[in-house]
């Protein structure tokens, strides 16, 4: 698989993201080739591996904006650079690609470079370079909005408020927030609003989702979440309360990360409790689509 990206860059000039036969699918978040490869390397996969060749690809994600973003590498990379996140009303003068998802792609893009960061460090990149990509792997803090409350409506209509406060909010030019709903495009309110092409500013999932997605580094987003006590709380309310939606991998992460808040058995526990419950051999043991499902949890 990773000489098959490899040979797809050497040929076509970008990693391929979501490739389909030999099409171009859409890039849904970000360059995630970049982590593939740095998956293998750790994991000592050399096997007929063109390491360097490899490495440049990787970078060109990471540097060079294609004209075309939809289809391959990453966007708004000069505001990316340059103040760490993409901004809601960005304006994108190199390439073209929808103008959303800002924090999901943010996010995305921050895993991709702190996946570059290890991987030039393990091939004896100078120590400039490997400083640069960590650094960038941290982005994801620049989209976190401390005060931000999880806000809601109750049984009777009444505006409520969970308890938990901090997590990831869109962000402008100047620096300031806007707001983007905490529950939006998950199972209780406005499900299937964030595909592709959404206004909004996550990805087929909800800010309550995508703040937990830094998988990079969990004692930094346990810290900012109040402490591991607090993020096994978080993760526990996400799945209790209905938020949670098993059809889609974005949701597979948030059942094991119990393992960062020295509960690993809740892990075990809430893996359980979905398979077999939505992912069995029933006529509904699908729940989305089966990539999403048989085929993503199978790897897992």
């Amino acid at each position: 698989m990773v000489r098959s990206l490899i040979d797809v860059y050497r040929h076509i000039g970008k990693l391929p993201d979501c490739r389909m036969s030999f099409c171009r699918g859409y890039t849904q978040g970000g360059s995630n080739a970049d982590v593939v490869i740095a998956d293998a390397f750790v994991k000592n996969l050399t096997q007929g591996i063109d390491w360097e060749t490899a490495y440049e690809a990787v970078v060109s994600d990471a540097e060079e904006e294609p004209q075309n973003w939809a289809l391959e590498g990453r966007g708004n990379l000069v505001s990316w650079h340059k103040l760490g996140y993409i901004p809601w009303n960005d304006v994108d003068y190199n390439g073209t690609g929808p103008a959303s998802r800002t924090i999901s792609r943010s996010v995305e893009y921050a895993y991709d470079d702190f996946c570059i960061g290890t991987l030039a460090a393990g091939l004896g990149r100078p120590a400039e370079e490997v400083a640069r990509y960590r650094r960038r792997g941290g982005n994801w803090r620049n989209l976190w909005n401390a005060e931000q409350r999880d806000l809601y409506r109750d049984a009777d209509g009444d505006v409520v408020q969970s308890g938990f406060r901090g997590f990831l909010m869109p962000r402008l030019l100047n620096g300031t927030w806007r707001y983007q709903n905490t529950r939006t495009c998950s199972p209780v309110w406005d499900m299937h609003g964030c595909y592709f092409d959404t206004a909004h500013d996550t990805y087929e999932g909800s800010p309550w989702l995508y703040s937990f997605f830094v998988p990079q580094d969990m004692a930094g987003l346990a810290a900012r979440m109040g402490g591991r006590g607090r993020l096994v709380e978080r993760l526990a309310y996400f799945h209790e309360s209905g938020i949670a939606y098993m059809g889609n991998e974005q949701a597979f992460l948030p059942v094991f990360q119990f393992h960062y808040g020295g509960r690993p058995g809740l892990s075990s526990y809430w893996a359980h409790r979905y398979i077999p419950a939505q992912f069995n051999a029933s006529v509904n043991g699908i729940p989305g689509n089966d990539d999403c499902a048989m085929g993503a949890t199978c790897t897992c």
